[in-house]
């Protein structure tokens, strides 16, 4: 299973859509998610989205971010909207797999995408 995700650079104030895609033997996909780390931060939450789409934000960027996914392409958007300086990070998505029909769900990471916010 892999999780591929694309960023990019983008001016304050401005907008970036994220996308990633989960590829390989997937059975089922439950919660997916963005996380981001800034450079001597700790990885944080950005936001996720269930199965069911119920979704889940940062204090940070609620009204200014949306997580979206797409359950029958296997991925999961988010579009950066009033983009700060504060946003540079390296952003990460993760899904909730299951391989079969019984098999346990493991969570997968994207290997990361940097997003530069210049002011």
């Amino acid at each position: 299973v892999q999780l591929q995700a694309l960023g990019g650079l983008v001016q304050a104030a401005g907008s970036l859509r994220l996308s990633c895609a989960a590829s390989g033997s997937i059975f089922r996909i439950n919660n997916m998610g963005w996380y981001r780390q800034a450079p001597g931060k700790r990885r944080e939450l950005v936001a996720t989205i269930t199965s069911s789409f119920s979704t889940n934000y940062a204090e940070s960027v609620k009204g200014r971010f949306t997580i979206s996914r797409d359950n029958a392409k296997k991925t999961v958007d988010l579009l950066m909207n009033s983009l700060e300086p504060e946003d540079t990070a390296v952003y990460y998505c993760n899904a909730d797999i299951a391989l079969g029909d019984s098999a346990p769900m493991v969570i997968y990471w994207g290997q990361g995408t940097q997003v530069t916010v210049s002011s």
